[in-house]
């Protein structure tokens, strides 16, 4: 399993669009992800899981992936996040 944190610097936090595009950035990958701030996490392929995080501008949140392909995709989002969020 890998993991990365990163601190949220986008003013509107973790919204709608972002939030999608983070979703279909995760679906490329067949590992398991999971996003989560705190002790609530939520798996990083279904919307409803990351926006329900609520997660704002200067909290932090963990991802984790866990499967065959986890190397590249925990470096893949956190590239994607690093750009986006």
């Amino acid at each position: 399993m890998k993991e990365f944190k990163y601190v949220i610097t986008d003013p509107e936090g973790v919204h709608a669009r972002p939030a999608g595009l983070l979703v279909k950035k995760a679906n490329e990958y067949t590992s398991a992800i999971k996003i989560g701030k705190g002790e609530k996490s939520a798996d990083c392929k279904r919307i409803f899981g990351v926006m329900g995080l609520g997660v704002k501008k200067g909290e932090e949140v963990f991802m984790t992936a866990e499967g065959d392909d986890e190397d590249a995709a925990i470096a893949g989002l956190e590239a994607f996040i690093k750009e986006n969020l």
